[in-house]
């Protein structure tokens, strides 16, 4: 069963909010229990500080314990400031009124974090990838929430480049997952491309992670939050299965802008809750479907000067490709994390590479105004532009002209009302 609503032109009050989770933690026997809640880092738009009070006001009084996790999947661990930012509380709150309240990074670099759950067999993942893929994949979890006896996840579902949507079990895959579910989900992303994958419900991804997480043999609760800018407009908790599959048709309600025909020219503003291109390269996802082809993807970002603080190592050796380049020289770069390779995919976008001659051709152009230096866009396959040159007004109004401007790109997914399939 699943408790929630959603609104497609208004919002829940935090009167609301409580209300239905009120309803929720009733059924529940957590009287005297030790409850996580495993929640998203700053990038992505969530009521966070209203949760958190939330939770603590419904639930304070009767746990034991109450504590959080931040879901940063490979993503940089964030600092007590932001965590307070995140959770929307002052230093003073942290050491009085919460000061029993633990809020941990998932520290996904240290091996002793994760506990092995148990393996996904080569002959299931045939099945659910469809014969894309026959490995057998590891399942491993960060072992803190073991100690725990309920697991609450509360977290936005957006579309999504990888796994069609986020939310559900993606917040423990790869939320606080081990590298090779992270690793292996990613590349079969790449395989199908973002470009089939994004704004579909469900995917041979999705179905990889929630099989993932049945080896989780805790309670678990999910609070699906969708959000309306920066609104929350719907709210449905349950399983991570069923309020996802509520949350993600609202999402795709409001988070799919149709358009009438593809833009040649797009200038995606990165807003500032994405500190590099892996993080921000969610402006190229989301407008990849609606963009022409021989068009444009501008990812206008002044204040990133960083690939990838985590991976930007291995992006500096294998660049940006279409998922072609990298399948047919396999020998040379399958030794690198598929996660890397499949993000170098997604950020590229679809398009051919014929071995024989050495020459790719990706369908579109993907161009950084950025402070990354021109030099090593150039190395590692994109574009370049001086982001001081560019005036994102001189983009305002020009639909008509095939030329947009996205003023916070991100988590609005573009398509095209007539699906646009390239060559069309």
């Amino acid at each position: 069963m699943v408790i929630g609503a959603g609104y497609e032109d208004g919002r829940l009050t935090e009167i609301e909010v409580r209300d239905l989770a009120a309803r929720a933690f009733a059924e529940m026997n957590l009287d005297g229990r030790r409850v996580i809640v495993i929640i998203p880092d700053g990038t992505r738009t969530a009521p966070m500080p209203m949760m958190f009070r939330v939770f603590f006001d419904l639930l304070g009084a009767r746990v034991s314990k109450l504590d959080y996790l931040i879901a940063l999947g490979t993503h940089q661990p964030m600092s007590d400031e932001a965590i307070l930012g995140l959770v929307g509380i002052t230093n003073q709150e942290r050491s009085n009124r919460f000061k029993d309240i633990g809020i941990y990074n998932h520290a996904w670099d240290n091996p002793e974090t994760f506990a092995t759950l148990g393996r996904i067999t080569g002959e299931e993942i045939g099945e659910i990838s469809n014969g894309l893929l026959k490995e057998a994949v590891d399942v491993r979890l960060n072992r803190m929430v073991l100690d725990y006896d309920q697991i609450i996840i509360c977290g936005p579902t957006f579309p999504h480049e990888v796994v069609g949507f986020s939310g559900g079990n993606k917040y423990f895959f790869p939320g606080i997952g081990g590298a090779e579910v992270i690793n292996f989900s990613h590349w079969l992303g790449a395989l199908i491309t973002s470009y089939e994958t994004i704004g579909t419900k469900y995917t041979p991804v999705r179905r990889v992670i929630d099989r993932a997480a049945s080896f989780i043999k805790k309670p678990k609760l999910c609070f699906s939050l969708v959000m309306k800018g920066t609104d929350l407009a719907g709210l449905y908790i349950g399983s991570p299965e069923s309020a996802y599959d509520r949350a993600a048709d609202l999402s795709a309600r409001l988070h799919i802008n149709w358009v009438d025909r593809p833009f040649k020219r797009v200038l995606s503003v990165i807003p500032q809750m994405y500190a590099d291109l892996w993080t921000g390269a969610k402006g190229m996802y989301k407008l990849e479907p609606a963009i022409a082809d021989g068009g444009e993807v501008i990812i206008y970002a002044p204040h990133i000067s960083e690939v990838s603080y985590t991976h930007g190592r291995y992006l500096d050796e294998i660049g940006y490709h279409v998922r072609d380049y990298f399948l047919k020289q396999w020998d040379r770069f399958g030794k690198y994390p598929g996660g890397v390779v499949a993000h170098s995919t997604h950020v590229r976008g679809i398009g051919a590479y014929d071995s024989a001659t050495g020459v790719e051709t990706p369908r579109i152009k993907v161009t950084l105004a950025t402070r990354i230096p021109e030099e090593r866009c150039r190395r590692i396959n994109l574009g370049y532009i001086d982001p001081d040159s560019i005036n994102p007004e001189d983009f305002a109004g020009r639909e008509d002209e095939g030329v947009k401007l996205i003023p916070k790109a991100g988590e609005m997914l573009y398509r095209v009302a007539k699906p646009h399939k390239p060559g069309d």
